[in-house]
């Protein structure tokens, strides 16, 4: 198996001269004076791997993701500690600038091999089955990732992903409320707002959305630099009846989107799974991929955040306006969804229940709708349409536990979320919209 390389550094030099010296398969086909061309020339398809000496310190998970996106293994020489000790977090291979050609031979054909090789589901629990050709050379052991099992403590937080079709179902009222309801019971709770089209969730639990925090714990995953402390001290806290809401802010506005790419979000994903046992996301509506029809193929795609968080999600809400229009929609988008992540089951939710808008007995007649007409299975959850209760619950920038307690709508999101709601038994009949 050949293998052209294009490099990037002056201190890659001797090394170089040692691999074409071997006369081996891995070949040395271009020696480039920066990264911006070496991108350039990664995106050309004339070679399959990359090493990077002196400007090491610049990659990010980003940059690591576009080149695996070419089809380009990247490895990194590099002699500080501290340096490999971020590449590792950003699971790019490394080794000692001074490592003998051979060795980095074999790096970088277990590098284009590992590259190669089919990744499975992550919801699955499947992972790469290649071994890290890293560890050879020390390197440590690598930052848990999205698909890593073995984390501190042996905490492995659960994603729940709530997600539905544009025209303001209700996603961000049921994230908040099922985050609220969980934290409020005692679970540790991380609550995260990755919606690109106008994010919500710091304006609903009364934060200050300044900060975008989604886009500086992205920023730092980019970079491996997020550890459990950092992204901590960036989560906003939400106190709810003596237990801590955490919560990452979206961002401040629909352009920022850019900041949430899939690589970095991803890197956040696998450090809140560390800190809390569920993380509940907020997602945007849209599942379309139209940006990789642009000339640019390798641009970043507004709704690839959408979609990484379905595809690592452990459970999905999708969430749709019980009516005429909203029950329609809902069924074309599940069908968009099953198109863009294949063998999701989501757990379908009915939100704003009332019978002047489907007749009386609204749950009756909806579900006997979706059994004609929907794509299959049940549904999870009807909530009741209660807006003096979501008004309230707005206008106090908390959660209906705090504002409207015995409100229908909070009995009907604290049974979906598993919380048993004082003076109220679990599985007794609930109070219908009228």
């Amino acid at each position: 198996m050949n293998i052209p390389v294009a490099t990037v550094g002056a201190a890659t030099a001797g090394v170089l001269d040692g691999l074409e010296r071997l006369q081996g398969p891995v070949t040395v086909v271009r020696r480039c004076t920066e990264l911006t061309e070496l991108i350039a020339v990664s995106q050309s398809g004339i070679v399959r791997a990359a090493v990077v000496a002196d400007e090491a310190g610049e990659l990010t998970a980003a940059l690591a993701e576009r080149l695996a996106a070419a089809g380009v293994a990247l490895v990194a020489l590099a002699d500080d500690p501290i340096l490999r000790q971020r590449l590792e977090a950003l699971r790019i291979v490394n080794a000692p600038s001074g490592v003998d050609p051979g060795a980095l031979a074999d790096l970088i054909s277990a590098a284009v091999q590992a590259l190669e090789q089919p990744v499975q589901d992550t919801r699955t629990g499947g992972s790469n089955s290649l071994a890290d050709p890293a560890a050879a050379f020390g390197a440590g052991t690598a930052a848990p990732g999205p698909d890593d099992t073995a984390l501190p403590e042996g905490r492995r937080g659960t994603v729940t992903a709530v997600w539905g079709p544009a025209g303001a179902p209700g996603r961000t009222t049921l994230a908040v409320n099922l985050a609220a309801e969980a934290a409020a019971a005692g679970t540790a709770v991380l609550l995260i707002d990755a919606d690109t089209y106008g994010s919500s969730v710091a304006v609903s639990l009364g934060l200050l959305d300044e900060s975008a925090g989604l886009a500086q714990a992205c920023r730092l995953a980019d970079q491996g630099l997020l550890d459990d402390a950092a992204l901590r001290r960036i989560s906003a806290g939400v106190s709810l009846r003596g237990h801590r809401l955490s919560v990452l802010t979206g961002i401040t506005r629909s352009d920022r989107w850019v900041e949430l790419r899939p690589a970095a979000l991803a890197g956040v994903l696998a450090a809140a799974r560390r800190i809390a046992d569920l993380i509940i996301v907020d997602c945007g509506f849209s599942l379309e991929t139209d940006e990789e029809l642009s000339f640019d193929t390798m641009a970043p795609r507004r709704n690839a955040s959408t979609l990484l968080v379905l595809e690592a999600a452990d459970t999905v809400y999708a969430v749709g306006t019980a009516d005429s229009v909203g029950v329609p929609r809902l069924v074309r988008a599940l069908a968009d969804l099953a198109g863009a992540v294949p063998g999701l089951e989501p757990r379908v939710v009915l939100n704003k229940v009332r019978a002047s808008s489907v007749g009386r007995q609204p749950e009756s007649q909806l579900r006997g709708a979706w059994e004609r007409f929907g794509p299959g299975g049940e549904i999870a959850a009807f909530l009741p349409a209660d807006y003096d209760a979501a008004d309230a619950s707005l206008l106090s920038g908390t959660a209906l536990l705090e504002t409207a307690p015995a409100s229908a709508l909070r009995a009907s999101i604290a049974e979906l979320a598993g919380v048993q709601v004082p003076g109220r038994r679990r599985g007794a009949p609930r109070t219908r919209a009228k």
